[in-house]
């Protein structure tokens, strides 16, 4: 597979695009006045202890209070098992150390925790750790010993306590690569410390790194062939990033000097306008209709214009596996997490089904997400969740309608007209006035002068007091005022 990483840089705005095969996989976007929080330290005051929840709201120096669960308190600790509550746990006024991870989403404040960790390009540190763990996706049971070696040996020298884990990356990493990880972490972890002490909360002891340098330190693996970068500056900080963090990567860190935009000449730009529509199209002429909600995300598989050349079951066949593997690029692409409900064609053949459930597993083992899937439902469904840690590329992009806030739809400019209709009822029995004026929206003022005109006239001789009609630009179709005159 050949993958290249794709930098653009604007002030305001960095955006990381992940290329595959020439297709757009994952998109990511990082703004100067709303950065993300995931993976900052802060010295946090305990505002709020609530019981029933097992939860604590935490100031950490934002208008809403970040959320901090009794599971994620202690040492990777479960207070189930251990019979704590979150009482004991912590107190109002306290102050502690806790991390994000996930950032602010809609109206819910961050989620933190205690269980600190500090990632390198090939380990992660955990200071409440004092064992050794070792990537699942590291299958070579040589290579998972190796570095349990490695590690464990420089451990034993250390002066900090604490653990580390190996990313996926640590794979065939040099013994003085994995040792200078392993020192920088520790030197970092010391700073932090040293913040912790002499900081009042709420404060931030310690910030991750921005869009670009995070995408090379988590992004970068063996399948990576170059990245290119539109910043001259940005292309600098990260050539010596990669020179002081990454000596072993093999990788180009390319600067692109073009006129056209990176984005544009990779396609990506007409690939994220396509990812805020609810239609996906399918090569078989099937599409899909994806639905984000605050409770999940509907997918709906449907055939479309596709007949197959056999029979009906072949047809529907060939479009889930499409779908699965268009579905896996969507959910990376528009950063969709969370409760995931799809809803494939039905199947007869129950070994279509588990050729369908294979390809759709298959293709999310490429997802740097955790996912979760379950089997086919009774009702034919695909229940599956995927981690969020950000707010998805609709979220980042775009606000509620300001006409429909968000419903997807509108009322009709027929059914405005019977609301003014009851309205001016309503005033004409309540008040006295001479006449009447209507403000409304072009399309509902057209429509009492057209189709609904007998309709108004009738009103009109029923209340005994005329109606004039004002069409205002600004209205939306369903907006309008009953003005006494």
């Amino acid at each position: 597979m050949s993958e290249e990483i794709l930098v653009n840089v604007t002030p305001p705005e960095t955006r990381v695009a992940v290329v595959e095969n020439g297709v757009v996989q994952e998109v990511m976007i990082e703004r100067a006045a709303r950065r993300g929080l995931v993976g900052n330290i802060y010295k946090g005051k305990v505002v709020r202890i609530l019981p029933g929840m097992q939860a604590a709201f935490v100031h950490i120096g934002f208008e809403r209070a970040a959320f901090l669960h009794a599971s994620a308190i202690g040492p990777g600790g479960n207070p189930d098992a251990r019979g704590d509550q979150i009482s004991q746990l912590v107190h109002e006024g306290e102050s502690i150390v806790v991390q994000v991870v996930k950032d602010p989403i809609g109206g819910k404040g961050a989620r933190l925790t205690t269980n600190l960790s500090l990632p390198s390009r090939y380990l992660v540190f955990i200071p409440e750790m004092a064992n050794v763990g070792v990537s699942q996706k590291i299958d070579d049971e040589e290579e998972r010993q190796r570095l349990r070696d490695i590690i464990g040996d420089f451990m034993q020298r250390g002066e900090l306590p604490g653990g580390f884990i190996a990313r996926t990356a640590a794979e065939g990493a040099s013994r003085e690569a994995l040792e200078s990880d392993m020192l920088f972490l520790q030197r970092l972890w010391q700073s932090i410390s040293e913040k912790v002490r002499e900081s009042q909360a709420p404060a931030l002891v310690h910030e991750d790194l921005p869009l670009a340098k995070r995408a090379l330190r988590d992004l970068i693996g063996p399948e990576v062939e170059k990245v290119r970068i539109d910043s001259r500056s940005t292309w600098e900080k990260a050539v010596h990033f990669v020179e002081k963090l990454m000596p072993n990567a093999n990788i180009q860190v390319e600067y692109y000097p073009g006129k056209r935009p990176i984005f544009d000449l990779y396609g990506v730009e007409d690939e994220i306008q396509r990812a805020l529509d609810r239609k996906v199209d399918l090569k078989s002429a099937g599409h899909l209709i994806i639905d984000q909600t605050e409770a999940m995300t509907t997918i709906d598989v449907n055939t479309g214009a596709y007949v197959g050349h056999r029979n009906l079951e072949e047809t529907i066949f060939k479009t889930n596996l499409e779908a699965a593997q268009t579905i896996c690029r969507q959910l990376r692409l528009r950063n969709l997490g969370g409760i995931i409900i799809i809803d494939f064609i039905d199947m007869q053949d129950e070994e279509h089904k588990r050729q369908v459930l294979r390809a759709l597993r298959k293709c999310l083992a490429q997802d740097h997400a955790k996912t979760h899937i379950s089997e086919v439902s009774s009702l034919g469904l695909v229940e599956m969740t995927r981690k969020r840690t950000r707010e998805s590329l609709e979220h980042v992009l775009c606000e509620p309608c300001p006409c429909c806030e968000g419903r997807g739809s509108m009322k009709t400019a027929e059914t405005t007209c019977y609301e003014i209709f009851r309205e001016i009822l309503r005033e004409s029995r309540q008040y006295d006035a001479d006449q009447l004026l209507v403000l409304a929206s072009a399309e509902v003022i057209d429509r009492l002068l057209d189709e609904e005109s007998d309709n108004l006239a009738e009103l009109e001789q029923f209340i005994g007091k005329p109606v004039k009609l004002q069409a205002e630009s600004l209205y939306t179709q369903e907006q309008y005022d009953v003005v006494l005159m």
